[in-house]
């Protein structure tokens, strides 16, 4: 007689509800077999591994306890919810991660009913959380809220004001701390350490078992109601104090990774709490696949890769990463003036600052995930006589604005900031595009305001950064590689708003803002293979404008075209506003903008999300003969 094949419990979990009649030892073969189905697929479509590895049995038991999608879970940033996707009815399409017409990495309202709120940036997720449970209060959508936030997440002041609030108003409401000891980068500060103390004070193994025998101390019924479940369980463990000062009812340290107590613990609080209540989860990023758990970041972003090496696939490239050129090149200048320093908000290999913070230790400062803090101790920096860089990613850039208007441009302080991921980023989607930081800064006065055309300019940005003393900057540059270019051994700064001519050509000139202009080559290569060559000048500086560039380009042209990679309201509208101004509209000039579309551009390949932006060459050509009155045929016979 054969044994007849055992079916695994993931083939019959579509959607949560089939967990509702799995008994916990199918509950723990689940999360056996949705580690490996997570594994797998991050090995055929890249992103965000380590998180998701480390939330496989939180994700389960949320699932299994509470009543999804009628219940909100809500995943602060969203890098872990790979295998939430997988449990809700999107296993079929996991494969599509992060590729163009795919699932997004990120948790996305309009993709399912089972990610309520959107999610890609940090620290968001508690105040989400309990404007569901108000709402909820007030005769809106039933169900719990549950928010899910890591302890890098913690450092961000958004997720105390939440707190603060839950506390104030004291609705049901659960907070699940999934505390990994690291957020991208190992978490920083005061915060960190304090979690860390939380279950320093015992032996992990005594904590494990009181957790494990808290329930069985409860009389049942529970005559007494939440107030003493949830005192019974606090008390078998250890710390709380800061989050019940912030009103919460605190449970932990549980262990995240063994079942029985993640079941036994979210039964009871689902059962019983009343008010916010916090349940903190200690978690391994990367958990249960040895190559992330062995890498430095914990996996937390991989390429394509083989799973039984972790070896990623990646595609050789001859020409350096701007990320690598930028930190290299502020190391230089920070060799020669002393104060210099560098400022990060968790992500000091993103930006590149590792780099800086090897060379300069005590003259690099990760601030942890809080970029409005960031951005205001850069400015008492300046203030002080030093050269601060605060360098982020473009899009993280916007949770820091007000302090950018208040607290540097206002006070005209030196400030510097090195804008990386400008532009359409790729796999990460609209979250992560850097689409809006040309028109928020253009507007600011006395902000100087650059953009890398290629590697070797966006080495002489950050010299002219550096020289700068009188009033703040920011330069930007692309995510990946550069172009070929040959580089300078050093930079040597520009003179401010002045741009340069690249090529010589007649009737229509093109005014490039950034690293387009290898696609405006292009384009121009084409068009002059059918007599039409343009000029082509690099404007460098979106401000201050350069004036005599710009007024020379419209009365030696027919047409000016402007091209960057931002959303409408940036250099192409200063641009015109200085041609209305000079009254050259009136003489006939046909003027457009080529601007990112005003619409949020799903994730894709570089490439692709610019041809949906119409922003490549043959976009940039197709525009030309369009202002020209050029029909494409008539161009080929030209």
């Amino acid at each position: 007689m054969t044994d007849r094949p055992i079916t695994p419990v993931l083939d019959r979990v579509r959607v949560p509800a089939d967990m509702k009649h799995l008994s916990d030892r199918e509950l723990r073969q689940l999360a056996d077999e949705l580690r490996a189905e997570t594994i797998s697929a991050v090995s055929v479509t890249g992103g965000h591994l380590g998180a998701g590895l480390g939330v496989v049995e939180l994700t389960v038991a949320l699932h299994a306890i509470f009543d999804t999608p009628r219940d909100k879970i809500i995943w602060d940033v969203g890098h872990q919810c790979y295998p939430h996707k997988i449990l809700t009815g999107r296993r079929d399409r996991i494969r599509t991660l992060r590729q163009k017409g795919g699932l997004s990495g990120f948790t996305k309202r309009s993709e399912s009913p089972y990610d309520p709120f959107g999610a890609a940036h940090s620290s968001t997720s508690i105040s989400a959380a309990l404007g569901f449970a108000a709402a909820r209060d007030l005769g809106g959508d039933a169900g719990d809220a549950v928010a899910v936030i890591g302890d890098g997440s913690m450092s961000a002041g958004m997720a105390y004001e939440a707190m603060n609030n839950a506390g104030h108003l004291g609705k049901r409401l659960f907070v699940i701390l999934n505390d990994n000891e690291m957020s991208i980068a190992p978490p920083v500060g005061a915060m960190s350490a304090y979690l860390s103390r939380l279950y320093a004070g015992a032996p992990f193994q005594e904590l494990k078992a009181a957790a494990k025998g808290a329930i069985s101390l409860l009389p049942e019924p529970f005559q007494e109601g939440a107030r003493r479940a949830k005192e019974m369980l606090k008390g078998m463990t250890v710390g709380g104090t800061l989050f019940e000062e912030l009103g919460f009812s605190y449970i932990g340290p549980i262990d995240g990774h063994d079942m029985e107590q993640l079941l036994t613990v979210l039964r009871t609080v689902h059962a019983r709490a009343t008010g916010p209540m916090l349940i903190h989860v200690l978690t391994k990023k990367g958990k249960g696949y040895a190559p992330a758990e062995r890498a430095a970041d914990k996996g937390h972003a991989t390429a394509k890769f083989d799973v039984l090496t972790g070896e990623q696939k990646k595609a050789p490239s001859n020409a350096p990463a701007y990320t690598k050129i930028f930190a290299q090149s502020l190391v230089r200048e920070a060799e020669a003036d002393d104060r210099i320093v560098a400022i990060t908000a968790a992500m000091p290999d993103g930006t590149g600052l590792n780099l800086f913070a090897e060379r300069f230790p005590k003259r690099c400062f990760d601030v942890g995930i809080a970029e409005q803090h960031a951005v205001t101790f850069a400015a008492g920096m300046a203030a002080a006589g030093l050269k601060p860089f605060c360098a982020l990613y473009s899009t993280f850039l916007q949770r820091g604005y007000d302090q950018v208007v208040h607290d540097v441009a206002i006070q005209r302080l030196p400030v510097r900031f090195p804008i990386d991921r400008a532009g359409l980023v790729g796999a990460d989607g609209a979250t992560h595009a850097g689409a809006f930081d040309i028109a928020f800064l253009a507007n600011l006065p006395g902000f100087v305001v650059m953009a890398a055309a290629d590697e070797a300019e966006l080495v002489h940005m950050v010299a002219t950064a550096a020289a700068i003393d009188d009033r703040p900057s920011a330069f930007r540059f692309p995510r990946g590689e550069g172009v070929g270019v040959d580089m300078p051994e050093r930079g040597s700064p520009l003179e401010i708003g002045k741009g340069r001519i690249v090529a010589e050509g007649g009737r229509v000139a093109i005014l490039s803002f950034g690293t387009r202009l290898a696609e405006v080559m292009k384009a121009r290569e084409s068009l002059a293979a059918r007599g039409l060559a343009p000029t082509v000048a690099d404007a460098r500086f979106a401000k201050p404008l350069d004036r005599d560039l710009i007024l020379r380009l419209a009365a030696e042209h027919e047409a000016l075209i402007t091209v960057e990679e931002g959303a409408i309201g940036g250099f192409g509208s200063h641009v015109a506003q200085l041609l209305a101004e000079a009254g050259v509209f009136d003489r006939g000039l046909k003027f457009r903008s080529m601007v990112l579309p005003d619409i949020f551009i799903d994730q894709a390949s570089p490439e692709d999300m610019y041809a949906v932006a119409g922003m490549n060459a043959p976009e940039i050509e197709a525009k030309v003969l369009e202002v020209l009155g050029v029909s494409r045929v008539g161009a080929r016979r030209a």
